[in-house]
Order: C-alpha cells, then sequence, then structure tokens
C-alpha cells in the first residue's frame, strides 16, 4: 500500500506542476496525450483506493487557478470537465451512467465529435447581447476574457431571433472550445 500511496503522491506532484507550466505560465513541457495518460493513472489508482484520495489532489479540480491581473468571473453553475473515454469499457460506462440519469432503457441517441483542445470558456448572453465571456479557470471562477471574445469573428455580440421560433431568451450561457486551426495560423 506504501507503494501505491508513494506513485499516487508523485503524480499528483507531477500533474501540479504540469498544471502550472500549462495554466499558469503557458509554457507547457509536455504534449496533451502526455499529461492525459499522467492524469488516467492517477484516476485510475484513486478509484481503485479511495481511501487515498485528497480534496487537493489534481482529480478534484477542473482547470488552473484564475491569474492574478484579469478580472475575475463567478459562473452561476460549475464549469466541470468531461472525463475522457480512453476505450470501449469507458464509453459503455459513460452510456450506462447517461441511462441511469435520464431514466432511459431504450435506444439513446448521442452526438460525436473529435477532441478538439482548446480554452474552455462560457459566454453569458443578456436580453440578446454578450454581455461577459470568461475561462473556465477552476471550474468556479474564471477569468473575463470578454474584450478578447469580442475579436474573434465567429462569436455573435448580438444574438437574433430566427423568424417564427422562440424570442431570443433573457439569459443564456454557452460553454465551449475555443480553438484556432491549423489552416489559420
Amino acid at each position: 500500500m506504501e507503494k501505491i500511496q508513494e506513485e499516487i503522491e508523485r503524480l499528483r506532484e507531477l500533474i501540479r506542476h504540469h498544471n502550472q507550466r500549462y495554466y499558469v505560465l503557458d509554457d507547457p513541457e509536455i504534449s496533451d496525450a502526455e499529461y492525459d495518460r499522467l492524469f488516467q493513472r492517477l484516476l485510475t489508482l484513486e478509484k481503485e483506493y479511495p481511501e487515498l484520495v485528497t480534496p487537493d489532489s489534481p482529480t478534484q479540480r477542473v482547470g488552473g487557478e484564475p491569474r492574478t491581473g484579469l478580472m475575475q468571473v463567478k459562473h452561476r453553475l460549475p464549469m466541470l470537465s468531461l472525463e475522457n473515454a480512453f476505450n470501449d469499457e469507458d464509453i459503455r460506462d459513460f452510456d450506462s451512467r447517461v441511462r441511469k440519469f435520464v431514466k432511459e432503457e431504450g435506444p439513446v441517441q448521442y452526438a460525436v465529435e473529435p477532441k478538439i483542445d482548446g480554452l474552455a470558456v462560457e459566454l453569458v448572453y443578456e436580453k440578446g447581447r454578450l454581455a461577459v465571456a470568461s475561462t473556465r479557470g477552476d471550474g468556479y471562477t474564471g477569468e473575463d476574457v470578454t474584450a478578447n471574445a469580442k475579436t474573434i469573428l465567429a462569436i455573435p455580440l448580438k444574438l437574433k431571433s430566427m423568424s417564427g421560433e422562440r424570442p431570443v431568451p433573457e439569459l443564456l450561457e454557452v460553454r465551449g472550445e475555443i480553438y484556432m486551426e491549423i489552416e489559420a495560423f
């Protein structure tokens, strides 16, 4: 058990180090795939040994600490991350959790897209106008990046109601990834 605890602690320290490099310094030392392997190993060990899970484990947090210098934005609802699926068993487990949640026994339809690794953001529209754009941050508090988001042509600054459709809602929160395609780089 001591060996397992040592491996878990080593993985936590490594992941914290790489989180600092990626989220705070914008200078990653390893690839996303290498990071995912480290994180997945830690998740697996903590699942096998739940008594070794601690509140400060990287598996218990989302994203990075918000940086100082930018205004902080508190998310109305936590902005959590989805778990990765690496094999058929992970996909079956996900399907099982979905069916349990929606209480559905028949066919469930999924929309599946390739993983795009970008910057997780939340766009908040009030009365149809972009009010705030923020990063995920730690999942509860992010950074205000509204000025930057307004420069992205694909982000509408004002929402329009489609004729004959529902009116624009008073409040709309949209979450997704901002990324740059290689061709545009």
